[in-house]
């Protein structure tokens, strides 16, 4: 479990290919090391990885062909910089929200403004999540616990401040840049809940506006 608060900006060191996975070497820069072992999570990007090697300033995990179809990990590259978060312990601050690690999507940046103090960006999730986006609700971006504070559609907008756009790979999001989205585990409980009975009748990707409505859960 992770909280959403980066606690450095890595650096892919090496990509290895395995055949269907490939074994992924993070250098880590400013993460301090010293109580990770083999076995423990690591949020990269967003995406719970398992440490499988580890030294002072780095650490390796494997990513499966499941995980490289359902993230950005596709698109990564050796020299690539990506967003660090250790699991959480029960004695730290929950700054952020819940975060699994367990990525719902891959979104696209559709623009990046400067407004002197800020940085407005609008994003574009895939259709099946937009249900899950509220405003003024939460979301993880590339692992980073963020506000939203607009929806059109399947499209959101978030305000980034100076600090984040410096210590997470933010700040260098452009027009077209893809990005790891985890919805608010919360939400998608609710839907769950919701369905009642009935849950035991669809399948979570079957679940719809319309089956809502004919169910009646929508008035």
């Amino acid at each position: 479990m992770f909280t959403g608060i980066i606690e450095a900006k890595g650096t892919i060191k090496r990509l290895f290919n395995n055949g269907s996975d490939i074994r992924l070497v993070v250098n880590t820069n400013t993460l301090d090391m010293s109580d990770v072992k083999l076995g423990d999570s690591i949020a990269t990007n967003g995406v719970c990885l398992t440490v499988v090697d580890v030294g002072a300033d780095y650490y390796a995990a494997d990513v499966s062909e499941e995980t490289i179809k359902h993230t950005g990990f596709a698109h990564y590259r050796t020299g690539s910089s990506v967003n660090l978060e250790k699991a959480m312990r029960p004695d730290t601050r929950f700054g952020g929200h819940i975060v699994s690690g367990h990525v719902d999507g891959v979104g696209e940046v559709v623009s990046v403004t400067d407004h002197s103090r800020y940085v407005e960006i609008w994003v574009k999730a895939p259709d099946e999540l937009a249900k899950y986006i509220a405003h003024k609700g939460s979301i993880t971006v590339d692992g980073v616990s963020l506000t939203v504070n607009q929806v059109k559609g399947a499209a959101f907008m978030l305000w980034l401040i100076p600090h984040t756009l410096q210590e997470t790979t933010i700040g260098d999001y452009k027009a077209g840049t893809r990005v790891n989205l985890e919805v608010d585990l919360v939400a998608r409980y609710l839907e769950r809940l919701l369905l009642g009975e009935k849950a035991s009748e669809v399948a979570e990707s079957d679940i719809s506006l319309a089956f809502l409505a004919k169910h009646g859960y929508l008035k």
